[in-house]
């Protein structure tokens, strides 16, 4: 059987250019035992992917230059020599940016049970759910009726964190940028602040007249001017859980700190940046505390959806454009 693949020919400075990414075909070996063959049906693109193509190690290991590149993905075994994933399960796996992935059936997870699409499972009940759960209750301890401000609130994660916050009875403002997406939150009883063409001090002011309280935790997607005005805000003893800076990943050259970092000592705050895979031990919580919440459609979740596997890079290079609202996923 043919499989077909996404590759990196070179480790990108700034923003990837589309000429980085290379699709090719190839024969996939027989199975082995143990292993399975999987048609995948929904590939997902992720910002964290941006770090892994610099060739460094961080927390997660560097794609290597020409070989098939990884994500999650879901899709359908239609071959299998490992008992328990027989031909049509649905299963969630890491082999992504492919259409036909082959692995050992230890490197696959059955599709929970709850009646959502299966998509789902790779955004509001898959990594970013479990990102903005964990951020929220294991890493800033989320206490009802706290102030809670969101960046890159329309985003994958932050759509999630600003409902899971506000179900738990916080006042939650969430920063975005374009005017669909402040109307998206503004419809969810968000209050929505808008960053584009403001400096630190334009956010902070309109950040401030949101909530004059201040905020007690701070989730924080993006870092940057959004980092700056927000430690403007902080209220003594605030959290701020730190997911993502998605602004610097495609810097060139190391950007300066916000220059009001003092602003954590003085209003006695802690900032904890956090991984969700070391926090994967609880996904099966984060299941049982927000999957009902999907199921009966109390909680709401966006998709921005590319079409064919030839578009995976294109729906990559989107995210660093603001361009999805919600989870950015591909349909094969």
């Amino acid at each position: 059987m043919q499989a077909r693949y996404f590759t990196i020919n070179d480790h990108p400075q700034g923003t990837p250019a589309r000429s980085l990414f290379e699709l090719h075909e190839s024969e996939l070996p027989a199975l082995a035992d143990g292993e399975v063959r999987v048609r995948n049906t929904w590939l997902s693109v992720d910002p964290y992917m941006r770090g892994r193509m610099s060739g460094v190690t961080t927390y997660i290991e560097p794609f290597a230059l020409n070989a098939p590149l990884e994500g999650a993905a879901i899709g359908e075994v239609i071959e299998s020599r490992d008992a328990a994933f027989p031909v049509g399960t649905r299963v969630r796996h890491m082999a992504g940016w492919r259409d036909v992935a082959q692995l050992p059936g230890g490197q696959l997870e059955p599709l929970p049970g709850f009646k959502v699409p299966e998509q789902a499972y790779l955004g509001v009940l898959g990594m970013p759910g479990m990102t903005a759960w964990t951020g929220l209750n294991r890493i800033a301890e989320m206490q009802e009726g706290d102030n809670v401000l969101v960046s890159g609130a329309a985003g994958a994660v932050g759509s999630l964190a600003v409902q899971l916050a506000k179900a738990r009875g916080a006042t939650v403002v969430g920063i975005a940028g374009s005017r669909d997406k402040l109307d998206w939150l503004e419809s969810r009883g968000v209050k929505a602040v808008g960053y584009q063409g403001k400096d630190a001090a334009q956010l902070t002011e309109a950040l401030q007249a949101a909530c004059p309280e201040g905020f007690d935790v701070y989730y924080e997607n993006v870092g940057g001017t959004c980092l700056e005005a927000a430690l403007n805000t902080l209220r003594v003893g605030a959290r701020i859980a730190v997911c993502g800076m998605i602004a610097r990943y495609n810097e060139a050259t190391p950007s300066a700190g916000p220059g009001n970092l003092a602003m954590i000592l003085i209003r006695r705050a802690r900032m904890e940046g956090f991984i969700v895979f070391d926090h994967w031990a609880h996904y099966p919580e984060f299941l049982e505390a927000v999957g009902p919440q999907v199921e009966s459609g109390r909680l709401d979740y966006e998709e921005t959806v590319e079409d064919g596997l030839e578009n995976t890079p294109d729906a990559f290079l989107k995210l660093f454009e603001g361009a999805n609202r919600g989870k950015m996923l591909v349909r094969l």
